[in-house]
Formats: C-alpha cells, structure tokens, sequence
C-alpha cells in the first residue's frame, strides 16, 4: 500500500501541496486527475523520492520513503515524464544495468530479463540501441526498467502522453495484468476514457489537496454528472475557484 499522509511542499515561499493525505490500496489502480499546476507531479515526486516533502512522510509498503530510500526504492517501479534512456545502450544492456543496480545476478537477472521481454514484445528492439526510437518505443522500453526487478509499487505520470493505438494498448493491457498479480498502480493522466477503463479508484487534485475520491461510478453520483469528464470538472475546478475565493477573503 503506498500511504502519503499530510504532505506539505512549496516552492519560492508558494505552497503547492497543502495537508495531502491519500492511500492507493494493494492490487489496485488509482488515477490521480487534476487541472495543470495542482500539484500531481509533485506529489508523485515525493512518492518516489525525487523530491522531499516540508512535511508529512509517504509510506511504501510500510516504509517510509524519507527515512529508507533504498528500501523504498527496491520495491518501486517508476515511468516518469522523461523516460532517461541511454542511447548508445542496447535495450538489453540498459535493462540488465537497472536489473543489476536492484541486486540481480545470474539466473535471476536472467529470467527477469526474459520476462519482461516477452511480457512486453520487446524482441524486435532488444539488441537495438535505443537512440531514434519512436515514443511508443522508448515506452516499452521504460516501463521494461521500471518491471524488471518485479516491485510491488508502480508509479506512471501520464504513461500514455504521445502514444499510438497499438502502444497505449499493450500499456493499458500489462496494467491490468500487473493489478491481477496484485500490484499497487498509481498513475496520472488526462484523458478520460483510459481512466474510466483502467480505474479501480479515482483522486482529484485541486490547489495541492483532494477534493474528491471514490470509483469513477461514485464520483459521477457525488457530483450528480453522467459522466467522469463532467464530475471531474465539477469537482476539480468548483474547489479551485473556492479556494482561490478563500485566499482573496
């Protein structure tokens, strides 16, 4: 279970996460929505240790991110907004240098090599270097890195950004593979459709804080909309406005 409770972060004397508190339950994918500027990168950030919170701790799994990074680390998969390819690697050589930095050797990094190139039809890439492949490539290819060690945690921040059919299928297809194996999924994104489809759970941001939470069918009751792009922008603009209001008053 990934656990961010009271988390506080500004920058330049601007608060951009406010008394943030959510869990993403195990065996679950949670959608983290919000306008731009709300502060879902940053949140993500914290979770995965790029950046450190002002206040507040996130737990992995029990452990806390600030206080055991490298254990925190060993069971979290990342797919950021760069994918940080080194491009005079092989796909094969970068996968087995990251498999290798979480402590695979021998049969192991083989087998976990092996899985994730054919969990994610990498054959054809495997002994390319990665310099001019395309965005639905370079895709695979970061979220393999963020598989191979198998982590209980998998964070993505707009995983699908840029993406053909084809490769936004096979993405949403290895999420919900990974949810049946039990895996804990949160991931940000804008486009409705593939959040309703994937979604076990749904948190909206707004002004660095959760207005609202639930399956996409309870946020469409609670905001009286028919459908999850309406709720989201009732919910999410409506406490925006309200705050802003509140910082005028």
């Amino acid at each position: 279970m990934i656990a961010v409770e009271s988390v506080e972060k500004q920058f330049a004397g601007r608060k951009v996460l406010s008394d943030l508190s959510f869990t993403v339950p195990d065996g679950q994918i949670t959608a983290l929505l919000g306008a731009n500027g709300a502060g879902k990168t940053t949140c993500l950030r914290i979770i995965t240790g790029l950046l450190r919170a002002d206040a507040g701790r996130v737990l992995l799994g029990g452990v806390d991110v600030a206080v055991q990074p490298m254990a925190a680390r060993r069971q979290l998969g990342v797919v950021g907004d760069r994918e940080g390819l080194y491009e005079r690697l092989t796909v094969v050589e970068y996968l087995s240098l990251f498999a290798r930095m979480q402590g695979l050797t021998g049969a192991s990094l083989k087998r976990a090599l092996e899985s994730v190139r054919e969990a994610l039809e990498l054959d054809d890439l495997w002994l390319r270097r990665t310099r001019g492949f395309s965005q639905g490539e370079r895709m695979k290819v970061s979220l393999a890195r963020a598989l191979v060690h198998r982590p209980q945690h998998l964070i993505l921040d707009e995983p699908t950004r840029g993406l053909d059919v084809l490769a936004a299928r096979l993405l949403r297809r290895t999420l919900l593979r990974l949810r049946a194996e039990g895996t804990t999924i949160l991931f940000s994104s804008h486009v409705m459709s593939e959040v309703s489809e994937l979604s076990d759970r749904v948190l909206i941001m707004a002004a660095g804080h959760i207005v609202g939470g639930g399956s996409p069918q309870e946020l469409m009751r609670i905001s009286g909309c028919d459908n999850l792009e309406d709720s989201f922008v009732a919910l999410a603009y409506g406490a925006a406005a309200d705050k802003r209001r509140e910082a005028l008053a």
